[in-house]
């Protein structure tokens, strides 16, 4: 399996993922918008802002997870982490992660890692105690605006 920087070829897959408001919501935070279109999706995942790849199964022509990092109060922030749902529970997120987080930490200098996650997704919570984060209360200006369900902080 190998990391690339996403490609417009792997938007289409990549939106395809997504069948309905909550799962979009879900994954891509209270502001990204369904029903979406090639352009409002693109726009939402501000692919021109942010660090955004993919990983592809060894055919390299599917799109097996995606997920992006940014610089958030001096760590690597992951964000919009999903696995297509075809391979889901066969451990390859895991993988994915490590790779993308190591990409982001070099990219970004740092040595540290947060995300967020929605406290309902108990699967993701698993996975990212068992890559090390741990759970921490978020501070005053690391609050997710309009975020109507509650949201774990892992650092």
């Amino acid at each position: 399996m190998k990391l690339i920087a996403l490609t417009p070829s792997n938007i289409q897959e990549l939106m395809s993922w997504f069948t309905n408001e909550s799962e979009t919501t879900s994954w891509g935070g209270p502001h990204f918008n369904y029903p979406f279109d090639i352009e409002s999706f693109q726009a939402d995942l501000k692919l021109n802002e942010l660090p955004s790849y993919g990983l592809l199964l060894e055919d390299k022509s599917t799109l097996l997870a995606f997920g992006q990092f940014y610089r958030r109060l001096g760590r690597c922030h992951l964000a919009r982490l999903v696995v297509n749902p075809e391979y889901r529970g066969q451990g390859d997120a895991k993988q994915f992660i490590t790779q993308l987080l190591e990409k982001g930490l070099v990219e970004l200098d740092t040595s540290e890692a947060s995300l967020y996650v929605y406290e309902s997704n108990v699967n993701a919570i698993k996975l990212y105690k068992k890559l090390g984060f741990e759970t921490t209360e978020l501070q005053d200006n690391d609050s997710i605006k309009d975020c109507l369900d509650p949201v774990t902080h892992f650092v």
